[in-house]
């Protein structure tokens, strides 16, 4: 049990979660205007964010922490400071890349409150510079180390709307609009998105999984339960990134984590699967898939590709979990799950575990 929970004391440190920054464009007037919504801390640290999941992972990880717990105008009289670095992680080039570079100038800095500062704090930059008055497309460059930059052309019709990779360029944009993916492009966008939300960062959804895991070495309670939980949260995923369903996040977390303790202990009181476990599952995973809906509401779906990238997104979320299930399978069920000592030795320690860090979640989510 203890070297479980020594396994799993990652879990209950609190995140400092790298989110994506986010990019809305357009042209006003001849001029480029990007309004990055972003963790302005991190890039004033000097963090890479390539690939990183949590500050803390980062060796200016105590330079961030200092950053963070700045009042909003000392933190923007820093971030002015930074100047004409900010040029220099975004490269607007007109005429699909072939033209001439957009100089680039920070025109306003809006920092968030302080709040909780184990969490990160929304700012805002924009970002602006003359354009040619000939030009009718532009690529945009997000500097290596910069992380993930979802980017939002505002303003015309049939919108481009895409995920760009630090040290990427976007496909060519056109300013007048007409860049929409297309269905199958939306389709196949998201699918890493939704796999992204599960491995590596779902940490709550990949412990729920695990606890259905663990209830039984047989193939069939796994498969009942899997359906159930997959078949809810694809109705409230659906329903709530169309605005039918809305609900409070700081409401949905603290159940995520308490459906999370009640499934792991189940695991070790019961040690079979009974009627009811896949209608309270079906339950549970209506309150999961309103917290990935959460997440599509922050990064934002394309209006004309709505229902294509709501799927990819879907379909990234079961990849995830089946990739989950597959390595817990090879891990421990392929091994040790006929063997008589499984149960005693494996599964109800790792649910207890399970449980103790849902546990810990609930109160940290409610009280702290």
């Amino acid at each position: 049990m203890s070297s479980f929970l020594l396994i799993l004391s990652p879990f209950v440190v609190r995140a400092h979660e790298v989110t994506p920054t986010i990019g809305d464009l357009q042209i006003e007037g001849g001029v480029v205007v990007l309004e990055l919504r972003l963790n302005v801390e991190a890039f004033l640290a000097g963090i890479d964010l390539d690939g990183l999941e949590d500050t803390n992972a980062s060796d200016q990880s105590g330079v961030y922490d200092r950053f963070r717990g700045l009042a909003p105008d000392d933190l923007a009289a820093k971030v002015r400071a930074f100047g004409a670095n900010w040029g220099t992680r975004v490269e607007i080039r007109s005429d699909g890349g072939r033209g001439a570079v957009v100089d680039l100038n920070l025109a306003s800095v809006e920092v968030g409150e302080v709040g909780d500062i184990d969490l990160p704090r929304v700012s805002y930059l924009v970002l602006k510079g003359a354009i040619s008055p000939d030009a009718r497309s532009l690529t945009l460059t997000w500097a290596a180390g910069s992380g993930d930059l979802v980017l939002r052309q505002q303003g015309v019709k049939d919108p481009y709307t895409g995920y760009v990779a630090g040290g990427e360029t976007s496909p060519v944009i056109a300013l007048a609009g007409g860049g929409a993916q297309t269905g199958m492009q939306a389709f196949m966008s998201y699918i890493p998105v939704g796999f992204d939300h599960i491995l590596p960062k779902g940490l709550d959804h990949i412990l729920f999984v695990l606890g259905l895991f663990f209830l039984s070495a047989r193939l069939g309670p796994l498969l009942w339960q899997i359906s159930a939980f997959t078949v809810a949260h694809t109705v409230t995923l659906a329903l709530g990134a169309s605005g039918v369903v809305q609900i409070n996040p700081n409401i949905v977390e603290p159940l995520i984590a308490a459906t999370i303790v009640f499934v792991a202990v189940e695991n070790v009181i019961s040690g079979r699967m009974h009627r009811w476990r896949p209608v309270v599952v079906f339950g549970f995973g209506l309150l999961h898939g309103l917290g990935f809906a959460a997440v599509l509401g922050e990064f934002g779906l394309p209006e004309q590709q709505f229902l294509p990238a709501l799927i990819g997104f879907n379909v990234g979320v079961e990849l995830g979990q089946l990739t989950v299930i597959a390595a817990a399978f090879l891990s421990v069920g392929l091994w040790f799950g006929r063997k008589p000592w499984y149960r005693g030795r494996i599964a109800i320690p790792a649910s207890m575990g399970i449980a103790f860090v849902g546990a810990y979640w609930f109160v940290e989510r409610v009280f702290l």
